[in-house]
């Protein structure tokens, strides 16, 4: 197998036409199918399908495919580190929006820092969204709130996040003790993500232990959009702490959950060890470092370390 090989069926399949790939790789379409060819002879198995319209993965190309992009990243990043005989490359790092509240920049700026040649890509979505790009092999690593056990990762249990009940300090019915348990809430509006969410679904366990019918106002699945719901007083929320860390939220009241359950595991995921390049590798470390110590100044509101 070459690595040319690899960079052609790669160009194929993110065209998905012989023709169009040929035209960018510079080589004729006949000697590219040639290649693709000795390829699937080599491997024992069809990686493509023809069809009318171009050319679709087989289940087998499709796996062959992501672990193809995986090794020509490796390959060209361990060509840059030999020209520039320093640690470099690039590293994809996946958070969800309240999780980038408080450790996005903090982390960017450690990574400058440190590896100032390591070219970070920085992804903010929800945490579902997240896992499925690391089993894509789309990002290199993330922080996620569950494990899935039929995947192939490495992980750290890194901190818990205490959940807050947030809302505007003049909301009817805002509590304005440090504590409040749910069974407490009454009919005060809430404004939560919907059911496929992650948090709601760590919420809707802690509500039927409480006992506890949330009044539910609204649903939003972007923090952004949700916090400004909550800012602009159509009802409260329930957050991990990270949410409070940006400046626009200052202005919010908000009291600890004091159900014991009420609490988000945070763990640092990546693609197995394997996988990882010198830059990943580097990032994962300087990742748990930054979160560590954001937590050891109290600049993480409600987490603790485990």
């Amino acid at each position: 197998m070459e690595l040319r090989q690899l960079r052609y069926f790669i160009s194929v399949i993110e065209h998905g036409s012989m023709g169009k790939a040929a035209l960018e790789l510079g080589v004729v379409t006949s000697a590219l199918s040639q290649q693709i060819a000795r390829l699937e002879s080599e491997l024992s198995t069809r990686l493509l399908q023809r069809t009318s319209s171009g050319v679709v993965p087989t289940d087998a190309g499709l796996a062959f495919w992501r672990q193809a992009q995986l090794a020509l990243r490796h390959i060209d990043d361990a060509a840059l580190a030999a020209r520039e005989a320093r640690l470099s490359g690039h590293v994809s790092v996946g958070l969800a929006p309240s999780t980038t509240g408080v450790l996005g920049l903090p982390f960017m700026r450690a990574m400058r820092e440190r590896y100032p040649d390591i070219r970070l890509r920085m992804v903010e979505s929800l945490s579902g969204y997240l896992a499925s790009m690391l089993g894509a092999r789309t990002i290199d690593l993330a922080i996620l709130f569950q494990e899935a056990p039929t995947q192939r990762w490495s992980v750290m249990p890194l901190l818990d996040e205490r959940l807050f009940l947030i809302g505007a300090r003049d909301l009817a019915g805002m509590p304005t003790q440090r504590e409040v348990r749910l069974s407490k809430l009454g009919d005060l509006p809430l404004i939560l993500p919907s059911g496929s969410h992650g948090l709601r679904a760590l919420l809707t366990s802690a509500f039927k232990r409480a006992k506890y019918e949330p009044h539910l106002a609204a649903e939003a699945d972007g923090l952004a959009i949700l916090m400004d719901a909550v800012r602009g007083g159509l009802g409260a929320t329930i957050q991990p702490g990270a949410a409070l860390a940006r400046s626009e939220n200052a202005m919010l009241a908000s009291s600890r959950i004091a159900d014991t359950d009420a609490v988000r595991a945070n763990l640092l995921v990546s693609v197995s060890d394997d996988e990882l390049s010198p830059a990943a590798l580097a990032a994962r470390v300087v990742l748990a470092d930054v979160a560590r110590t954001l937590v050891k100044e109290g600049r993480w509101p409600g987490a603790k370390l485990r």
